[in-house]
């Protein structure tokens, strides 16, 4: 008989009321006017009163709600029609209009990726303290990466702590800067490096940052207005740039308040299930990476993000040949010296991928088809490969009749993740009646789970609306998947 995942019962469900302020653009220079020309027709005395009322109903949902009115002020101030200073309640008034409330989780909250938190400082004796990272879904079905966090607790119970209602975006690292020849080879991959992007980076050093590239962009447009062409390699320079960037939160700040929120072209439409591994160098120095999937509303684009503390992160574009698709992650570490990425470029198989660049990715080889009936439509990785004794645990997903999906897993060799050792014949999990129903119907999803002694822990959306844990027995699922006697494991293994 076939080993099954066991449910927890937790059920970690969207809520509404989790809202960040995000900026109110109605598109429409003359709608901007006319609501300015209003706001400075109003008296000292109801622009007061209008200002009070505002911080009274909004002030206690949001994080520094001001210091976000002021820099919406700063962004408007352009459109004032003269330089007269302005008092600082018109200013937050004015940023008050151009503001509006966003819920990030109104939709769904789902695809959830699971690791230790980098401190585990003042946790109690026995207990491992763990992140969440989870697909935020709201308004405009846009989504973006939410965290929770928790503990596992010495009998092995998933604790979460309920989260605050506060959430904030992070603040762009200003003059951020770009290495020209990362970004060269970049173009490159795009095919966008030729004579007239030559011409758009004559005089940038070997680091420039975004002001700097579009400055010179300004000035080759000048000569060259109207020009279809010239415009088309300045969008995608420009596109380039603004997809790498850096971003930080306030120090002050619980890690289940911030949101990395959709900023690049490409995440005009969502940030899409990061994949988040703690990644160790040959040196012992640990960085989290996460893949996700960024999404215009036309076309996907896997991208990197980079962290060492979870407050600044830094976003990559991936390039290559065989970036594509969705659903990349990468390994814990390098194999035989190499960076590795277990992916899927066609839908339906999944592949290995080596590179000896992080960012660039150039050849694939096929690791495992759709082999049994509940994985026939596509088969698919649910996270990062989890290094065992045995081998790299890997969990899959895999999609049969009625677009049903299910949480499967692989083992692959430790120094050749190549060669497939076992493959579970039948699901370790699939949706149940209670998990049935929701925004997609019949899905259960992971995108990465870890092991807590001898329990694989699975974090799994439900319906693609809210979220869940299952665990299994490591050393029952690695002795299905060798076929081999139950293994004999550390009670500290694969942390």
């Amino acid at each position: 008989m076939s080993i099954k995942a066991t449910r927890t019962g937790i059920v970690l469900r969207p809520d509404p009321t989790r809202v960040l302020f995000r900026p109110f653009d109605l598109g429409s220079t003359t709608r901007t006017l006319k609501i300015i020309a209003r706001v400075g027709s109003m008296s000292d005395e109801e622009a007061e009163q209008k200002l009070d009322e505002v911080i009274r109903e909004f002030g206690g949902r949001h994080y520094k709600l001001e210091r976000f009115l002021l820099q919406r002020f700063e962004q408007i101030k352009p459109q004032l029609l003269t330089d007269e200073p302005l008092a600082e309640d018109r200013k937050l008034l004015l940023g008050a209009y151009f503001t509006m409330e966003y819920s990030l989780e109104s939709a769904a909250l789902f695809n959830p990726s699971m690791i230790w938190h980098p401190d585990q400082t003042n946790v109690p004796p026995g207990y491992k303290r763990f992140i969440l990272s989870l697909r935020a879904t709201g308004e405009g079905h846009i989504s973006s990466i939410s965290f929770r966090m928790g503990y596992i607790d010495d009998a092995g119970k998933i604790i979460l702590r309920t989260p605050s209602r506060y959430v904030t975006s992070p603040d762009m690292v200003p003059n951020h800067r770009f290495n020209r020849a990362m970004f060269e080879r970049k173009l490159y991959e795009l095919r966008l490096e030729n004579s007239i992007q030559e011409k758009m980076m004559v005089g940038l050093g070997d680091e420039f940052s975004l002001a700097e590239l579009e400055a010179q962009i300004k000035r080759v447009l000048a000569q060259f207005r109207y020009n279809a062409e010239y415009e088309t390699i300045a969008s995608g320079l420009t596109a380039l740039a603004k997809s790498n960037y850096e971003i930080h939160f306030e120090d002050d700040q619980s890690l289940d308040e911030r949101c990395i929120f959709p900023t690049s072209p490409n995440e005009t439409n969502g940030i899409e299930d990061a994949r988040f591994v703690q990644f160790t160098e040959d040196d012992g120095e640990v960085t989290y990476y996460a893949t996700y999937t960024a999404y215009n509303g036309k076309v996907t684009f896997p991208q990197l993000v980079a962290t060492k503390d979870f407050t600044h992160f830094s976003v990559s574009t991936l390039n290559g040949a065989e970036v594509s698709n969705k659903g990349m992650a990468l390994f814990p570490r390098k194999i035989n010296g190499k960076y590795a990425m277990i992916s899927r470029q066609d839908g339906e198989n999944i592949y290995l991928m080596y590179s000896d660049d992080l960012y660039f990715w150039q050849t694939k080889e096929l690791l495992l088809k759709p082999t049994y009936h509940w994985e026939y439509v596509q088969l698919g990785n649910c996270g990062s490969p989890i290094e065992t004794e045995a081998g790299w645990l890997v969990l899959s997903h895999g999609v049969g009749p009625m677009r049903k999906y299910a949480i499967g897993a692989f083992l692959l060799d430790l120094n050749d993740p190549g060669k497939v050792l076992g493959r579970t014949k039948e699901p370790l999990l699939s949706p149940d009646e209670n998990e049935r129903e929701g925004y997609v119907p019949n899905v259960v999803y992971s995108c990465g789970g870890l092991i807590n002694n001898n329990e694989l822990i699975i974090p799994y959306a439900m319906a693609d609306y809210a979220s869940s844990f299952a665990t299994v027995n490591v050393p029952d699922l690695l002795a299905e998947l060798t076929g081999q006697p139950k293994p004999e494991m550390a009670e500290t293994a694969a942390v």
